[in-house]
């Protein structure tokens, strides 16, 4: 089994996965301000009655604290492209940084399941830009958490996972497939009403 060096791999997929993540975050943005000066605005992603981003701008869920989830998109997204570049380019960051990057990946992925859940099982659609950005913010926390611990960055106090991360290390492909997985087969059982149609 190809095994993933995660520390070489880390800039490429902060770097990937920001790019991807600022490019969608900017489109669900400018779609965004459409649907403010204009209410009828039909976005180019509604596609049908469940891959749509219309029905969710208009949610609460879309904003935090007043400001359009896709605002942070464009912040966040800016500034894992630019540590993946810098990373790239041989530059170290000290323990503090890392553990700020972790803080943020950690609340990243949680926030991006909190959105998946309530467009599921609330909202009952699916925003296919927002769909990109939850599944670019998987291996950008993975990656990150394996790193983290790999290198001590959390202290003494996490060689106690030593074992799990072996583990990690050994079927990180496996995880990853495992945790998509579940996402699709979520996704395929809840809408299966409308799948079935396309058949």
């Amino acid at each position: 089994m190809l095994r993933i060096t995660w520390q070489k791999a880390l800039p490429y997929i902060l770097l990937i996965g920001g790019v991807i993540g600022l490019l969608a975050s900017f489109i669900l943005t400018y779609d965004k301000i459409q649907l403010l000066q204009d209410p009828n605005y039909r976005a180019a992603c509604n596609l049908n009655p469940v891959v749509s981003c219309g029905s969710i701008m208009k949610m609460p869920q879309a904003n935090l604290f007043g400001v359009p989830n896709t605002i942070y998109g464009l912040i966040v997204f800016s500034m894992l492209t630019m540590l993946g570049l810098a990373l790239l380019a041989g530059a170290t960051f000290k323990r503090w940084l890392w553990l700020a990057i972790q803080s943020m990946a950690t609340v990243g992925v949680i926030f991006m399941h909190y959105l998946f859940f309530e467009a599921v099982f609330r909202i009952h659609a699916i925003c296919p830009w927002c769909f990109i950005v939850w599944m670019v913010t998987i291996p950008i926390f993975f990656s990150i958490t394996i790193c983290n611990i790999r290198t001590n960055t959390f202290g003494n106090r996490w060689q106690m996972l030593a074992s799990t991360m072996h583990f990690i290390d050994r079927y990180n492909k496996d995880i990853l497939v495992l945790w998509y997985l579940v996402i699709f087969v979520i996704l395929g059982v809840k809408f299966w009403y409308y799948w079935s149609t396309l058949l």
